[in-house]
């Protein structure tokens, strides 16, 4: 079996295993927390006592000599945007799973749910520079596509810039859309960019991490390489495990710290476990939130 034949098995098995979870369990919850999400202009009218005054529209009341108020309709239709990382650390992974394919997988589950309330779908794929667009469509032949697009992807860049893809992003699409930033987030600085994209859009954080990353063992002295930046280094396992464990601590905290300040939802996944309770989590609580107004 050669490899293209391996990744349209893959697909072909998480189309599956995705319809499965969704009609099963995610579609209801997807619409309740997303459909009606988006608002888009409908009308003016005559401003009447009791409306709230900040809708009023000013350049169609100087021309009417009167107040008029905009008014707006839920959009029945949404648009779902995937921010993927495909740096060189999501191509890691001590189990069976890779960081991309966790990835794939809960990128295939949500764009099944946006297919089941007749959304579009589309993403965007990055390393320190622009990878792949696929535009948003509506469809099952444009999820497959970009189920295609992450697990056989051949990146140009090797490192990451969150930065970057988050810019990209606001620019290209100005419509107020639901944005899934799917990353391990071994990157830094860009905490600015990361609230102006969540002004703008419906930004939501699925972190990808893998265990074997934040610890290594007492083995003596090892080679170790970079997988984004591909610098080679001689590292004394015997003296670098502790301090490696607290470092490696530290810098998921400041992560974990940048996404809470602002003000954003986050999926913490790893490659070990299931990433079904976490979705499941999510959901719920994006739920209760709709419920508390």
């Amino acid at each position: 079996m050669n490899a293209k034949d391996i990744i349209k098995k893959q697909i072909k098995n998480l189309e599956i295993r995705s319809n499965k979870l969704v009609n099963e369990v995610f579609a209801g919850q997807y619409q309740s927390v997303f459909k009606g999400q988006g608002i888009e202009f409908a009308e003016v009218r005559e401003y009447q006592i009791g409306d709230d005054f900040r809708a009023i529209d000013r350049n169609v009341s100087a021309r009417h000599g009167k107040p008029f108020i905009k008014l707006f309709a839920e959009e029945r239709e949404l648009t779902i945007l995937f921010l993927i990382d495909v740096s060189a650390s999501q191509f890691f992974s001590h189990t069976k799973n890779l960081k991309s394919e966790i990835a794939a997988e809960v990128a295939a589950v949500l764009a099944f749910c946006a297919l089941k309330n007749n959304d579009r779908v589309g993403m965007m794929s990055f390393t320190d520079r622009i990878e792949k667009i696929v535009a948003p469509k509506k469809g099952k032949n444009n999820i497959l596509r970009i189920i295609n697009e992450i697990l056989d992807c051949h990146p140009v860049g090797l490192k990451t810039s969150i930065s970057l893809a988050l810019r990209e992003i606001n620019q290209i699409w100005t419509r107020r859309s639901v944005v899934f930033l799917i990353s391990d987030f071994c990157d830094s600085g860009f905490s600015r960019d990361l609230r102006i994209t969540a002004k703008r859009h419906d930004l939501i954080c699925i972190k990808i991490e893998d265990e074997r990353e934040k610890e290594i063992d007492n083995i003596g002295l090892v080679e170790m390489i970079d997988p984004e930046t591909q610098e080679t280094m001689l590292v004394d396992t015997s003296y670098s495990a502790a301090n490696f464990k607290i470092a490696s601590k530290n810098f998921d905290e400041k992560i974990d710290s940048n996404l809470t300040r602002s003000g954003l939802d986050i999926i913490n996944l790893n490659t070990q476990d299931s990433y079904i309770p976490p979705l499941i989590k999510f959901f719920r609580n994006r739920q209760r939130r709709k419920l508390l107004g």
